[in-house]
């Protein structure tokens, strides 16, 4: 599969998703089904027999069904994605290895289902992990190959709450190395144990944020639900801009145990996944939290139940700096929310250049005290000294830059018990919060929206990262959810937009993201375009 070329593997993906049936596909049928969109690379257009679901449109509750019914199971589920891991990921990079106990996995959900003891929507549900999140029996590197020795002694405490629900732990995706918190310019997407991961779309583009890896597996339809990790912006990035949901939780909503970090004052891990109803499900069981559910995902917009516009008052904070392609987008955004039903009124939060600011002198001292206490747990380097010590001397660690700023920044950064370190996380808390609860009082309103993410810039190692994006900040400063949905497309790039709502408001928040997914309807599949000429300036 490695020594295959690029152009012959885009021409076996068939840029879809691969039907699905109680039984396995021959291996020839797996690499070559393909729907209805229009690629350059498609091969045709198989008959679907009646019955069958799609990969990339099925949703949890769906899966589940046909799992009580007898004409899916686990096994076949698990198996379908793993042929299409084996057949895309060679082309994309996302999946840095697969757990090779995944098909035993499946099995013993195959066997719960027969007997009607299922533990819950997860059960039989294959997952990817972000490789910053501790398993036992497969490395945990952080993108590092600081990292890449004997595994964490333990579970991460999400995923013990994944194995506990009876969910298929697939296997790894790639991230930014050490979650973007290296280098000062880095190429977001890249680590020196992964390579690059590309954008499924555009495959010269970057797949954006430390989730680069989760996001772009869940764009092609490498798994049916994924985790990813944020501090700020690397859920909902990647979410966007490879055109999937990504939830960032409300701070501690989420256990942080067992993954690694940046700072826990920010960190948290969330769920990801091609549609509002699977990450909902996913949240429940991450947070062992039943209520963050919505009362009813996916409901019809414009009625006045549970999970309809109607009546719903959102703030537009439209960012022009992301270019007037993506503010026409958020002008047509805005007219579909309110021909639903729902009232848009345009809003500016306050306090965003102070935010921007106090950020990363308070992450700095964080980070240290932060990744020292992870470190002491593995093996590898003990302490951010000896990291930056191993980087220096392992040149493959600089294959794609050789830069890190952060990590020499926060070596030198006053610690955590110090006063003007202790005041900049104290303004920052209280501003990021004030930004978001002040205008969300003085509009009355249910959420505020934004763009998540510009179009995918060009992925250059050079350069790195092209990735001003200001719509993240306050939520992540605040330890409040956001949400980001498919908004729609900017020369052949996903966009998402970005719902925020205050502390502890998730499940308000899924509700009203279903609703705004179900209006806008944005979603499509990848088609590993090659390239789509140049960038916004």
């Amino acid at each position: 599969m490695k020594s295959r070329s690029v152009v012959t593997l885009l021409a076996a993906l068939g840029a879809g998703a691969l039907v699905i049936s109680g039984a396995p596909q021959p291996p020839a049928e797996a690499a070559t089904a393909a729907h209805h969109v229009n690629s350059p690379y498609l091969k045709g257009h198989p008959a679907v027999p009646p019955g069958l679901d799609h990969l990339d449109t099925v949703t949890i509750p769906e899966l589940q069904a046909r799992m009580a019914d007898g004409s899916l199971t686990p096994s076949a589920l698990t198996r379908a994605y793993l042929r299409r891991i084996a057949t895309i990921d060679p082309v994309i990079h996302a999946v840095l290895r697969t757990d090779p106990t995944a098909l035993r996995q499946a099995a013993a959900s195959d066997a719960r289902h027969r007997h009607g003891h299922t533990r819950g929507p997860l059960d039989g549900i294959p997952v990817l992990l972000k490789d910053n999140v501790d398993t036992h029996d497969m490395p945990t590197t952080a993108g590092s190959l600081a990292l890449t020795g004997t595994p964490p002694d333990r579970d991460a405490a999400l995923v013990t709450r994944l194995r506990d629900a009876g969910a298929v732990i697939l296997g790894k995706t790639n991230l930014s190395e050490w979650a973007n918190f290296r280098a000062e310019k880095p190429t977001s997407g890249w680590s020196a144990v992964g390579g690059q991961t590309h954008n499924p779309y555009v495959l010269d583009r970057n797949p954006c944020g430390s989730s680069a890896g989760s996001a772009a597996a869940l764009a092609a339809s490498l798994s049916q639900v994924a985790i990813g990790t944020e501090t700020d912006g690397s859920i909902v990035c990647p979410a966007g801009m490879n055109g999937v949901v990504g939830h960032k939780p409300t701070l501690g909503l989420v256990s942080r145990s067992g993954v690694v970090p940046i700072s826990a004052e920010q960190d948290t891990a969330g769920p990801m996944a091609r549609n509002v109803t699977d990450v909902a499900l996913t949240l429940a069981v991450l947070s062992g939290d039943d209520s963050v559910r919505p009362s009813t995902p996916g409901g019809t917009s414009g009625t006045s139940g549970p999970g309809g516009l109607r009546g719903k008052r959102i703030g537009l904070w439209r960012l022009p700096s992301l270019g007037p392609k993506v503010d026409a987008l958020m002008t047509r955004t805005a007219q579909r929310l309110r021909s639903a039903g729902a009232e848009v009124v345009e809003v500016t939060p306050p306090y965003q250049d102070r935010l921007a600011e106090l950020e990363f002198p308070a992450l700095f001292s964080e980070f240290h005290r932060d990744i020292d206490a992870y470190l002491a747990t593995r093996h590898g380097p003990r302490n951010l000294a000896g990291l930056i010590a191993f980087d220096r001397t392992h040149p493959a660690e600089r294959t794609c830059f050789a830069g890190q700023e952060l990590f020499e920044r926060a070596l030198a950064a006053p610690p955590t018990t110090d006063p003007a370190y202790r005041a900049k996380r104290a303004e920052l808390r209280d501003l990021s919060r004030r930004s978001l609860d002040e205008t969300i009082a003085a509009h009355r309103l249910d959420a505020i929206a934004a763009p998540t993410n510009p179009p995918a810039w060009t992925t250059d190692c050079a350069r790195g990262d092209n990735d001003v994006i200001p719509s993240s900040t306050p939520a992540a400063v605040a330890g409040y959810p956001s949400l980001s949905v498919p908004a729609g497309f900017v020369d052949e790039l996903p966009v998402g937009l970005l719902l925020m709502a205050g502390g502890h408001r998730d499940a308000a928040l899924l509700s009203l993201g279903a609703a705004v997914e179900h209006r806008l309807h944005a979603w499509r599949a990848p088609r590993y375009l090659p390239s789509v000429g140049p960038e916004r300036s």
